[in-house]
């Protein structure tokens, strides 16, 4: 299937950071908005299976592109476990199984590279899926994920669609959740920089050792990812969308701080908790067709820290 402008495409969860930023990737592509299906969580719940299906038969998309998920950091994942699983296994469910009754031509599931193993050798290559056991601290998440990239394989195996996913890495950029306790780590170390530099606070607190290690991706390279595998004949059943490139948490709040024009301390709580000490995804696989990302950690995060600004001086910023 080529996607031309007469396309019809529904792109679940387009209020969310990756499916704005979807947004944003189509209509610079030449995609009129009009050819685009963006239902509100009011005219569309997904985790309800018969609205998900009746809307799908109507409307009958050409691309169905899974952005929608509930999210969050390590605080969130182990508070809310329970709705973790059973939102995002109902959303890839009901999409996913919908999608095929209403003969939808292509499908994109969303996936995460907490869908690895926690002790995965470094870097993580979609081979390794299910050869360990999960990070604990977001098991529920990664298991609904897991479930949603299967469900794409197994269709497509059994009745032929071309259902396929994308695997990001850790995520920042515009229409990020800044949430204080449930948000990501970017997105907090921002927020928690940017407040501590108006309060001239003398120090700033980072969990755990800071030795962790994350790779980081700009939404919008992750966007242009996605997009290209929306544009391949025979795309693999997942892919690893990241940069190959990783840096320490207390790296990454080095960085922050800098871009933020923070000048005080940054010391660590050993007694908060880590999560995986490593995950750096494989990208050669998406490499070889021809994708790389544009933007650096450090010009990533001095675009999104005017995004943070413009949201917050503008009352959008989530939170």
């Amino acid at each position: 299937m080529k996607l031309t402008p007469e396309s019809k495409i529904f792109v679940a969860g387009h209020q969310g950071m990756v499916g704005a930023a979807l947004m944003r990737a189509l209509t610079s592509r030449g995609y009129p908005v009009s050819r685009v299906l963006q239902p509100s969580r009011q005219e569309l719940n997904l985790t309800d299976p018969a609205a998900v299906q009746k809307y799908l038969a109507a409307q009958q998309p050409d691309l169905v592109i899974v952005a929608a998920a509930r999210v969050g950091g390590i605080h969130a994942n182990n508070t809310y476990p329970a709705d973790f699983i059973y939102d995002n296994l109902a959303i890839a469910l009901n999409l996913i199984h919908g999608a095929y009754l209403a003969k939808v031509k292509r499908l994109l599931f969303l996936g995460s590279s907490c869908i690895y193993p926690r002790l995965a050798p470094q870097p993580m290559t979609e081979d390794c899926l299910l050869t360990s056991p999960l990070e604990p601290t977001n098991e529920p998440y990664a298991l609904a994920k897991i479930a949603g990239l299967k469900l794409c394989q197994y269709y497509r195996k059994q009745y032929g669609v071309l259902f396929h996913s994308g695997m990001p890495t850790n995520l920042y950029g515009p229409r990020d959740n800044y949430h204080p306790e449930n948000s990501h780590v970017l997105p907090a170390l921002l927020r928690r920089f940017h407040e501590a530099k108006e309060k001239q606070a003398p120090e700033v607190v980072l969990w755990g050792t800071g030795t962790p290690k994350r790779e980081f991706l700009h939404v919008d390279d992750c966007a242009d990812g996605l997009l290209h595998l929306c544009t391949m004949d025979n795309p693999p059943d997942w892919a690893n969308v990241g940069t190959g490139q990783d840096v320490t948490i207390r790296e990454a709040a080095e960085i922050v701080a800098e871009t933020v024009g923070y000048n005080g301390r940054i010391v660590q709580d050993l007694t908060k908790p880590d999560g995986s000490p490593r995950k750096l995804l494989d990208v050669s696989r998406l490499r070889a067709t021809g994708w790389s990302p544009k933007y650096n950690l450090r010009e990533g995060l001095r675009m999104t820290y005017q995004s943070f600004l413009q949201e917050k001086a503008s009352g959008t910023l989530r939170e």
